[in-house]
């Protein structure tokens, strides 16, 4: 089986369809998903949503997009007891953007390092968003850790070669989109044939960023399919171990979603 490591089916753009999505997802051999939060005011909608269905597991946490917006109540403590739910296996989506700059970058930051402190006391892995601010993400992260084990993935990687090759060092994890499969993406294909294996997820982040050949579309879980695919092909493997080994991966970084492993 694949697992797409990160989208969004709390999104309107799925809520007249969302049986027929998972459906599609379970027939393409997608045998477990992870819906993101994004807003700590919207966790409800998360969470209906990964216990509507036994394949989808979710996380709790703000995206920096919203940081100025869900300031006052991303607490530490709030992000450690929203993940106390059986379903809530990571924490984030969370980081910077610099790109965007939709909220000051004082309160990103303060609100990425208080997702580092709740990943340190409950040892979920870190869900990071990061565009454009490579090196803030890096130095804050080993500043909030300290010396201490922190556990993550840079979601939707599409940055440079120096922050691959840093966080993989770090002992992060590469989560690959639909990006990975564009034209102009040489230049990520060329890095992505270089990290290893076992530091390699893949994602859709649907409704975003459709891989080749439904790019333009909404993109949805079944095709990350797609996206394994071309990875596989970069990395010289099979569609069967490319699935298989970032299955593995996927579980050992998320080792809470060990317990949803059965059914699998």
């Amino acid at each position: 089986m694949l697992v797409d490591s990160h989208c969004h089916l709390d999104f309107p753009d799925f809520a007249e369809e969302l049986d027929a999505v998972v459906d599609r997802a379970q027939q393409a051999g997608i045998g477990r998903m992870v819906t993101i939060c994004t807003y700590i005011s919207r966790f409800d909608r998360i969470l209906a949503v990964a216990e509507r269905y036994d394949d989808i597991l979710c996380t709790v946490g703000v995206h920096p997009h919203q940081a100025a917006e869900e300031f006052a109540i991303t607490t530490v403590d709030t992000l450690v007891e929203l993940s106390h739910h059986p379903k809530v296996i990571g924490l984030g989506e969370t980081g910077l953007d610099y790109f965007y700059d939709k909220s000051p970058r004082d309160q990103q930051q303060e609100c990425f390092r208080r997702h580092i402190r709740a990943s340190l006391e409950t040892g979920l892995p870190l869900i990071i968003h990061t565009r454009d601010a490579d090196d803030d993400t890096m130095r804050i992260v080993k500043e909030e850790a300290a010396g201490q084990p922190v556990k993550g993935l840079l979601h939707c990687f599409s940055s440079g070669r120096a922050l691959a090759e840093e966080a993989v060092e770090y002992g992060f994890t590469l989560s690959l989109s639909g990006i990975v499969t564009f034209k102009k993406s040489e230049e990520l294909r060329a890095i992505v044939k270089d990290v290893p294996l076992d530091r390699i997820l893949v994602e859709t982040d649907a409704p975003y960023l459709a891989p080749i050949p439904f790019r333009g579309k909404r993109n949805e879980p079944a095709y990350v399919a797609h996206t394994a695919a071309c990875v596989a092909e970069v990395k010289g493997v099979s569609a069967e171990e490319l699935a298989r080994v970032t299955t593995d991966n996927f579980f050992r970084l998320f080792d809470k979603a060990a317990q949803h492993k059965a059914a699998a």
